[in-house]
């Protein structure tokens, strides 16, 4: 299976270990007008205190399931991302192909 995808946004990695964090959009969503959603859905809200966020917390992740305009994301080490020279706006293609398994 071979998808297309647009470079939406480059991040470093939040550990600062020596890799990045690439943002993709499906350019079908973008052609379409469809806006990417935060992966927290629509009506994320502010929290006073923990205990507010720890009892929201499944209703925030239970609209991950099947939310349209999802971004996906891929870890990338230095060495692949500069031999690739993404920037952002960059269309670029993710092919997925199953391992066959020897039976063994």
């Amino acid at each position: 299976m071979r998808k297309e995808f647009v470079v939406k946004s480059i991040d470093a990695a939040p550990d600062g270990a020596p890799y990045v964090i690439v943002s993709l959009s499906s350019a079908k969503e973008l052609k379409e007008g469809i806006q990417p959603q935060s992966p927290f859905g629509p009506k994320v809200m502010g929290f006073s205190n923990m205990n507010d966020m720890m009892k929201d917390l499944n209703k925030m992740f239970s609209g991950m399931g099947g939310m349209p305009g999802g971004v996906t994301s891929i870890k990338m080490d230095m060495h692949e991302y500069k031999q690739m020279n993404l920037s952002v706006g960059d269309k670029v293609f993710l092919e997925l192909s199953k391992a066959e398994s020897s039976g063994v």
